[in-house]
């Protein structure tokens, strides 16, 4: 694998779907959007369409199908949304079943993709502008947590929102919240910061998905809306089948995160 400065998406596309990257794509090919994914059956795509407009904090679309079936989501580039994610999960009846590395087997021609948003793309602004982002100079996967806030119910999804948690002293933390204010298509402005307890969290070292991060004395942790969200409202809906991406395990695409910036 080459260093991380140098790979692009489209190479860091062939390593997946040759095999030869399995693992969390935070900091991967710098400069561009990471996606998480959502597949579902054309019955289900309507009312999850909804549920992403009445919540675009947690889930904010970036692109979907053109049609049932389409595995390329060209105004992302040269994709294969069956192998160009190093970790798929497939849900059925609303429960994880299984984590694969590709869905071709499992592809028809009756399926719908969705490109969401990822808190990957706005860490880069963070990095650019002096802020250390622990989980990527930790080497770890963003820490994330169930909370107890409420998203807006949209035909049979519904659920309470998943969050990622990034510490910084109070002084970052304004600036963290500024910076990530430009970029609303990748989660935008945290939707809490400090107390964990307050949306419902009961121990922030234990995460549900990610792994724990170091928080030093004085430390505020901030929350930021997350893309594993709609894995919760899938588990509530219970389609038939269902396939996400793992948590961390992104969709890289060939859209610059600059393009996403809204000032």
């Amino acid at each position: 694998m080459k260093e991380l400065a140098d790979i692009s998406p489209q190479l860091l596309r062939e390593h997946i779907r040759a095999g030869e990257f399995t693992g969390n794509t935070s900091g991967f090919a710098p400069g561009f959007v990471q996606c998480n994914l959502v597949i579902l059956p054309s019955k289900w795509a309507a009312d999850f369409l909804r549920f992403c407009q009445a919540n675009p904090k947690p889930c904010p679309l970036i692109a979907c199908s053109a049609a049932p079936g389409d595995t390329g989501l060209p105004t992302l580039g040269d994709i294969d949304i069956r192998r160009d994610i190093s970790s798929y999960r497939v849900f059925r009846d609303g429960v994880l079943s299984e984590e694969r590395a590709d869905i071709v087997d499992l592809w028809n021609d009756d399926l719908v993709s969705f490109a969401l948003g990822c808190s990957f793309s706005f860490e880069e602004a963070l990095i650019g502008a002096g802020l250390e982002v622990r989980n990527v100079t930790e080497g770890v996967n963003v820490p994330m947590y169930r909370t107890k806030i409420a998203c807006e119910p949209a035909g049979s999804f519904s659920g309470d929102m998943v969050v990622s948690m990034r510490p910084f002293s109070p002084a970052n933390a304004i600036r963290a919240i500024q910076i990530c204010s430009r970029f609303p298509a990748v989660h935008g402005a945290p939707v809490h910061m400090g107390d964990p307890a307050a949306i419902g969290i009961a121990d922030i070292h234990a995460p549900d998905y990610g792994d724990p991060v170091s928080i030093r004395d004085g430390e505020i942790p901030l929350y930021w809306a997350c893309g594993v969200t709609p894995q919760v409202a899938l588990e509530n809906a219970a389609p038939p089948m269902a396939i996400t991406h793992a948590p961390g395990c992104m969709l890289v695409t060939d859209k610059r995160n600059s393009e996403l910036a809204v000032f």
